[in-house]
């Protein structure tokens, strides 16, 4: 029996352009001030700053058929996010890092609000099921670099790189209100994913 194509799916706000390139170049700094460097040969690869967002919604390997109606289903969802401000830097996850991030303050909670709508929205249009990363409380965040094994194997050699240890600067003070929710394509390739709006709807 032949199955059906799939999509990688997922749900997200976006930053601005000002403040992805911002976190990018802070990103930038703190890698080169930790020891590393961010060439083609760094364990380190920052992502490119288009390709920053907030995940609300991870749904993973969809039919493509579902794509229009899980599109259609942001409009039942589009209440206000309210302001998101940067916080600390993260290493995630946090026991074996892979990425670095930076936190975003959701001061009263209304981007929170906004995903579990979000994800109740999906489910009654899909045959997805959330995970429990999906249920357990929202922690929004923006990631700005993934580290590869170079990285993760170099951390018992001592090296500063991939080290939770290491101290990281201050994140720069940012804040925005998100716009749109975005229903978004992934596409792997050995170069890194990129990702294809495939359904937009206003929040505010």
């Amino acid at each position: 029996m032949r199955r059906s194509p799939t999509a990688r799916l997922f749900v997200a706000v976006d930053p601005p352009a000002e403040v992805r390139e911002r976190l990018i170049a802070w990103a930038r700094a703190a890698v080169r001030g930790a020891g590393g460097h961010t060439g083609r040969a760094s364990p380190v690869r920052l992502l490119d700053p288009e390709l920053l967002h907030v995940t609300l919604c991870f749904l993973g390997a969809r039919p493509v058929e579902e794509i229009d109606s899980l599109g259609a289903q942001l409009a039942t969802c589009a209440g206000p996010a309210g302001e998101l401000s940067t916080g600390a830097p993260l290493w995630l996850p946090a026991r074996r890092p892979r990425a670095l991030a930076v936190e975003l303050r959701d001061e009263r909670d209304r981007l929170a609000r906004l995903q579990r709508d979000v994800v109740t929205a999906l489910e009654e249009v899909s045959g997805w099921q959330p995970n429990g990363a999906a249920r357990r409380r929202f922690h929004p965040h923006i990631t700005v670099a993934r580290m590869g094994r170079d990285a993760t194997d170099r951390r018992s050699k001592g090296s500063p790189i991939g080290r939770r240890e290491r101290v990281l600067p201050p994140t720069p003070a940012l804040s925005f209100v998100p716009t749109e929710l975005v229903l978004y394509r992934s596409w792997l390739s050995p170069e890194g994913a990129s990702y294809e709006a495939v359904a937009s709807h206003p929040v505010g």
